[in-house]
């Protein structure tokens, strides 16, 4: 392609895998939705992606988890996206490689945001951990107390309450009673607190393809709102340093992944950095 600008075109021109993405992303937002509504069977929470340690997670998670999404909105900013970037990019590259970078960018993104979630969590495991080691009802009154007990972020509050109640009637009564309690929920506690980072979608993936479209065709104008014209390369910087401000904002109300979007720009980044380094790399075309 060495035009000077990129419009969003139609579907006259739709290579298979980028096709085959979309055939897949929809029909799995429509099992997912019919299935939630009907039978009350989460997918999202089966085949997205939960934090490693965790007692639902998967391995296979690391593949399923960028074909589930949360919401219609979620699913068509994605898909159109996808369709938006990545038919030009699958017919400049070919599907194989196309295809490759695809999965490694979304790869890379799950390892990027589970990393970030890792350093977060591990000062509050460490305390759980700390306490089960060492149980007593100071301990256990410490954590409580501590910015560690975090119950309004993670869906316990209700189990929260009841053990309350019960906790402090039998600490006044029969302490020994009450420590079992403690030890039982903090175990609960962990395990919930465990299972709660959870991602679904192609965003990080979309992500590295807007970095390759971006690296690709620097120069190219795409227009915001199909009326503002912007170089692909000022539009990637923007998007990208808006990304990183916002996760380091760590808004609590906020349930983007962005480190994760960050994390597909840096896998796709590496991605094609090797790939000019290396030029033969003629089992990818």
């Amino acid at each position: 392609m060495n035009g000077n600008q990129f419009r969003p075109g139609g579907f006259k021109i739709l290579p298979p895998v980028v096709k085959n993405l979309l055939i897949i992303n929809t029909l799995a937002f429509l099992a997912y939705f019919s299935l939630y509504n009907s039978m009350g069977i989460d997918l999202n929470d089966l085949f997205g992606l939960h934090f490693m340690g965790s007692e639902k997670f998967e391995p296979y998670q690391f593949i399923t988890y960028m074909f589930m999404h949360g919401s219609f909105g979620h699913l068509f900013f994605n898909m159109f996206a996808l369709w938006m970037f990545g038919n030009t990019l699958e017919n400049y590259w070919g599907p194989k490689r196309f295809l490759i970078y695809y999965f490694i960018t979304g790869f890379g993104a799950a390892l990027t945001h589970y990393t970030i979630v890792y350093f977060d969590m591990s000062p509050v495991l460490a305390s759980i951990d700390h306490f089960l080691a060492n149980p007593s009802l100071e301990a256990f009154k410490t954590f409580m107390e501590s910015s560690n007990f975090r119950v309004a972020s993670y869906d316990i509050q209700n189990h929260y309450t009841q053990f309350l109640n019960n906790y402090n009637h039998l600490v006044a009564t029969e302490p020994n009673k009450a420590l079992q309690q403690a030890i039982y929920f903090m175990n609960q506690y962990r395990a919930d607190y465990m299972n709660a980072p959870l991602i679904v979608g192609a965003s990080g993936a979309v992500f590295g393809l807007l970095l390759a479209f971006g690296m690709t065709w620097p120069n190219s104008v795409i227009y915001l709102y199909f009326a503002i014209p912007i170089k692909t390369k000022y539009f990637v910087i923007m998007y990208g340093a808006l990304e990183l401000w916002s996760g380091l904002s760590n808004n609590p109300h906020d349930n983007v992944a962005h480190f994760a979007h960050l994390g597909g720009m840096l896998f796709g980044i590496i991605m094609i950095l090797l790939w000019r380094k290396n030029q033969n790399n003629r089992w990818l075309t």
